[in-house]
């Protein structure tokens, strides 16, 4: 296996190495690397493989199951209250909902050229870009100021009110096999919009995706109960919240009566609240919000991701779908998918008369469906050969669920890496926008004449930042999996022998990753 490893190795940095730069995509300058692309991608892969040569002679433990470091915020009288008080949490509630109705009112109302409405803008690049930031690095305050789940809370208050009390309950219990099948099918769904379809930037159309979005999460809500449809089918509660888990706060709830009739089973994480030394549950926010006995906490980055939690085939599935969408979002920009595109649009100009649904769209949309089955059958694949490194004592699906979790990190830095310019440089937009959201020639707080500065990230920072991101990540994530993997063999020769696969997976995907980053970069 050893020689596999760096067979694979040294053929990936062959072909990458030798690979032809592409036109450039996306970004408005192009830089002279200060060495050839390859030198860097053959030290990236050599830091990934290092750092786990590294980790194998220092990390001897099992740690990370819940035994980190944390610091309770809520212990501090005057941290307690910023993070508690109402006078802080209506006036972001109100703003959140308010947002939402700007969205959807200016979309359908406004100026239909989408870099001069105020939906398009806020809601792929604001909203989508720079809340996945916030959720991986601050917290999961999507948990806090998601309008959907505010609303749903303020119709059940003025329920209660109207019925002396009683409050809205779901209609039926929500199928434990469903899981989050429903979250994995929406987001599917939205990365189509985002990558595939070639009109979602319309703000008329950008409305009418919110309309439309929040019928199905209020009607979900409705019929199968918030936590249980926020936890399942509220497919940004699932994606903030798995990102989240690399942040660096996390809120605790240590009251067993609570968490024992918790509907989202969190009892069930390390061990029963019977237990005499159980350590409370983590960012299960339906207990936090019943619950006294709680903490909002300091924790390690990446710490969230190395609990001890069983991971079912949905949890998977949207974890590698999460990974996959964000890297073909950065291989549609290359060279080497424009020739595919061309070839579908010169076999489809139309279809069907509609001049929508074309060439690019198909192969778009092809993109959109197969990648995630490429990554499911690699990552497959490489645990297939973890299985035979332990005697296939664990089937190669039942490794792909163990380590599923050490590849959010890699998903992050490749989200940072591509979207930093996108939030950097469009999202300046909202500033002028901001005064004038309809398009209509207002200026209401006086930045209506505010230019994007192009050069707030020039090309060369982008991409040592992303060199930088991407190794950090991949470390990580190699540090995640090896906890994972001490925690499951208790052997340590065995659970080393098993690493070996995955470092070869995260060695190539470290220069994958890099190599499509530079094609818009590098002359």
């Amino acid at each position: 296996m050893k020689h596999l490893t760096v067979i694979l190795s040294l053929a990936v940095f062959t072909l990458l190495i030798g690979t032809a730069p592409a036109h450039a995509h996306g970004f408005g300058e192009r830089t002279e690397l200060p060495v050839p692309l390859g030198y860097f991608l053959l030290g990236s892969g050599a830091v990934v493989a290092l750092s786990f040569a590294v980790m194998g002679l220092l990390v001897r433990g099992t740690k990370g199951s819940g035994d980190y470091w944390r610091c309770n915020l809520l212990q501090h009288g005057w941290l307690r209250w910023a993070l508690t008080a109402p006078a802080l949490g209506v006036p972001i509630k109100l703003l959140s909902v308010f947002l939402l109705v700007v969205v959807i009112v200016t979309g359908l109302f406004g100026d239909q050229t989408p870099s001069a409405n105020f939906a398009p803008s806020f809601v792929w690049v604001i909203w989508w870009v720079g809340m996945a930031y916030v959720a991986a690095l601050i917290g999961n305050v999507w948990a806090v100021i998601n309008p959907w789940k505010i609303l749903f809370g303020w119709c059940d208050w003025i329920y209660g009110k109207l019925r002396h009390g009683s409050r809205l309950t779901p209609v039926r219990e929500y199928p434990e096999s469903w899981g989050m099948w429903p979250a994995l099918i929406l987001f599917l769904g939205f990365a189509w919009l985002q990558d595939a379809f070639p009109k979602s930037a319309v703000p008329v159309l950008v409305a009418w995706m919110a309309v439309i979005y929040s019928f199905v999460t209020f009607t979900g809500m409705a019929i199968f109960g918030k936590h249980q449809w926020l936890r399942n089918g509220e497919v940004f509660s699932v994606v903030f919240g798995f990102l989240a888990r690399f942040s660096l706060t996390e809120v605790r709830v240590l009251d067993p009566e609570v968490c024992r009739v918790c509907t989202s089973g969190c009892q069930d994480r390390e061990e029963a609240p019977e237990a005499s030394e159980w350590d409370g549950c983590v960012d299960c926010y339906e207990c936090f919000e019943k619950s006294s006995h709680r903490q909002t906490n300091l924790r390690p980055f990446a710490m969230g991701l190395s609990r001890n939690e069983p991971v079912s085939n949905d949890i998977l599935a949207v974890i590698i779908l999460l990974l996959a969408t964000v890297t073909f979002d950065g291989f549609s920009a290359t060279s080497a998918w424009a020739n595919v595109q061309s070839v579908f649009l010169t076999a489809f100009p139309t279809l069907m008369g509609n001049p929508v649904i074309n060439g690019l769209t198909i192969a778009d949309t092809l993109g959109v469906a197969l990648f995630p089955v490429a990554f499911f059958l690699v990552y497959l694949l490489f645990c297939f050969f973890m299985s035979g490194t332990v005697g296939k004592s664990l089937s190669a699906l039942e490794l792909a669920r163990t380590f599923a979790y050490s590849l959010i990190p890699i998903a992050l830095a490749y989200n940072i890496s591509h979207f930093i310019t996108l939030l950097l440089v469009q999202g300046q937009l909202i500033i002028s926008l901001a005064s004038d959201p309809f398009g209509f020639g207002w200026d209401l707080f006086g930045t209506a004449d505010y230019q994007v500065y192009q050069g707030i990230i020039t090309a060369e920072i982008l991409w040592f930042l992303s060199v930088a991101v991407v190794v950090v990540g991949h470390v990580i994530a190699v540090y995640l999996a090896h906890l994972a993997s001490m925690r499951v063999f208790q052997d340590r020769s065995m659970a080393m022998n098993s690493q070996y696969p995955m470092l070869t997976l995260m060695v190539m995907y470290t220069v994958v990753s890099l190599w499509i980053l530079a094609q818009p970069i590098a002359a």
